[in-house]
């Protein structure tokens, strides 16, 4: 939205202004940012029906400030931040991104060594120029190249698996605190986002000083960024940040509100508010100085005219529009899930090191995924080794799926000589050749329960060759599922180009299932993706992907990308029990 647009080109002018020295003038800025961020209306179109003048009815905004607004409106930018940018030519956005640089300590470091961008700050700190400047020090130089070390770590994101089984174990060791009497994370881990920067964590408490040092001086914590009476920031050994805020019962819900985000998501509720004649913070929503909901979250959004909308919805992506006529979908729950059908048991790698009939055994083996099955509460599991064309992952031809065929009739038969409903499933995961065919025979596919069929080379085809290659693959009669399908892997390596709408118009009329691989880093569909099967009516399956039976454990984090795609249980195939999974298949 244009608002925000200006907004920032506000706040950027007032760091630029800041560091000049000039006075009130940031302030000003300031403020009118903020208030460009809430404003319920467009401002283009208030600007259309009243001009000049009607800008300068916002509040904030005054005439020298509305004329920068119609500048914009007009050009596209603002020449004020240009000149300011060639009076002062420093990267302010770069620098503020270094934990514990705000914008006057980035003036001393141009002012007295001519820093002007992340990569001169970090030459500086090493060659120790900053510790000897009044109000740094040695410490503040050392918390300089750390944060520096941070940024370039993935631009200081952590993939969602790396972090969020921590933020169970800090919120864990919280919650045994008596002083704290509610406890939850808040911020993109809330909202399980891919990668996560800080961790957010929200406490309400009656006594935050106490609960302040007790998380500072938790085991782990290496640097304490910064400690006051309700809030708190340090890094953790595994060198991810944490944020802490200790806040009062009653404003609970509104404080875990606004922290969990995303802003957009917050501004347009913010509007609501307003439009209602309430004002809506991290304190509460108030009528006047009468604070009227703030406990529970339930009860801000009830408030506003709305459903309580799930965390991993809230991105400004239509679903505020979608909770005021009530109509949110009931999204998918971990519980929902019956089995996983992706999961490696390197029964070929056993085969090669001569195991022979044992090749069930062993960490990897097949019997060790079905006590992890049944340990979380499954009732079905899939073994998918690799195929021939993946020798390096020991790809099992023809004739070692057969044999490992008749290995699972055995266990099946032991399941059911104890009367138990658990049921191990045979498939594969093929491989997609450059043409589109796959690596084994159709005779062999067909006798399998399931296939699933991934691209595992050539991954920067053209959109067009990559297109057809998914497609004709999905053509084939005996291919169930098709895996990650875009091939990237978060961080490392960027989706493969191809028609996406084409080829869920394809599985649409195939019956092909996409897969949502839980591996944290692939989370393939990503959420846009999902929202778009989901809409074409395409069925889905959230599978791990497991090379180890510890892996199997990553469903959650493929429930959370799916939940963020706004699936249903109806969405997704492994949530029906055996006998009507199977019928899904071709």
């Amino acid at each position: 939205m244009i608002n925000q647009e200006i907004a920032k080109i506000f706040h950027e002018i007032a760091q630029y202004l800041e560091m000049e020295d000039v006075v009130f003038k940031p302030q000003a800025y300031e403020k009118a940012s903020l208030n460009l961020e809430i404003l319920p209306d467009d401002v283009e179109e208030i600007y259309k029906k009243g001009g000049i003048a009607a800008l300068e009815k916002i509040s904030g905004i005054g005439k020298a400030l509305a004329k920068k607004i119609e500048e914009y409106l007009k050009t596209g930018k603002i020449k004020t931040l240009k000149e300011l940018k060639k009076k002062t030519p420093v990267n302010i956005e770069e620098l503020t991104a270094v934990e514990g640089l705000g914008v006057k300590r980035i003036k001393i470091l141009y002012k007295k060594l001519g820093i002007k961008n992340l990569n001169g700050l970090e030459k500086a700190a090493k060659k120790h120029k900053i510790a000897s400047l009044s109000g740094f020090g040695e410490k503040t130089e050392n918390n300089i190249l750390d944060g520096i070390k941070f940024l370039k770590r993935s631009k200081g994101r952590f993939l969602l698996g790396e972090i969020l089984p921590n933020v169970y174990k800090i919120i864990n060791e919280l919650k045994k605190v008596k002083e704290v009497e509610k406890i939850s994370e808040a911020g993109s881990i809330r909202r399980r986002k891919e990668t996560i920067g800080d961790v957010d964590i929200l406490i309400a408490s009656p006594k935050p000083k106490k609960v302040i040092e007790h998380f500072v001086s938790m085991s782990g914590v290496v640097r304490i960024w910064g400690k006051g009476s309700t809030k708190a920031s340090v890094r953790f050994k595994k060198e991810f940040d944490a944020d802490l805020r200790v806040v009062p019962e009653k404003s609970f819900g509104s404080a875990l509100q606004y922290f969990t985000g995303s802003k957009e998501h917050n501004i347009v509720l913010r509007k609501i508010a307003i439009n209602k004649g309430l004002k809506l913070s991290e304190y509460g929503l108030f009528r006047g100085a009468k604070r009227i909901a703030g406990k529970t979250e339930e009860e801000i959004y009830k408030k506003l005219g709305l459903q309580w909308i799930p965390p991993e919805m809230r991105e400004n992506q239509s679903e505020i529009e979608t909770a005021k006529a009530h109509q949110l979908p009931k999204l998918i729950k971990l519980n929902n899930i019956k089995g996983d059908l992706h999961c490696h048991s390197h029964w070929g790698a056993r085969l090669r090191q001569g195991f022979g009939g044992q090749a069930g055994k062993g960490k990897q083996g097949i019997e060790n995924l079905i006590k992890t099955a049944l340990e979380m509460g499954y009732e079905y599991v899939g073994i998918s080794d690799h195929t021939k064309f993946l020798a390096i992952e020991h790809g099992l031809n023809e004739k070692q799926l057969t044999q490992q065929r008749k290995f699972i009739d055995k266990l099946n038969s032991r399941f059911m000589f104890h009367d138990s409903c658990f049921r191990i499933l045979q498939g594969c995961e093929a491989n997609i050749m450059a043409d589109g065919s796959i690596d084994i025979k159709d005779e062999a596919l067909a006798k399998l329960d399931f296939v699933i069929a991934g691209v595992h080379s050539q991954l920067k085809m053209s959109k067009e060759r990559m297109t057809e290659r998914i497609i004709k693959a999905m053509k084939n009669p005996n291919v169930d599922i098709i895996s990650h399908i875009t091939g990237r892997v978060i961080q490392q390596r960027d989706e493969s180009e191809m028609d996406f709408d084409k080829i869920l118009k394809v599985a649409k009329e195939t019956g092909t299932i996409l897969e949502i691989n839980a591996h944290p880093s692939r989370l393939d569909l990503k959420d846009i993706n999902i929202r778009k099967a989901k809409k074409m009516g395409v069925k889905m399956i959230i599978n791990t992907d497991a090379h180890q039976p510890e892996q199997m454990y990553f469903i959650e984090y493929g429930v959370s990308q799916a939940r963020r795609g706004w699936a249903e249980k109806k969405d997704i195939v492994n949530c029906l029990p055996v006998e009507k999974l199977l019928k899904m298949l071709k």
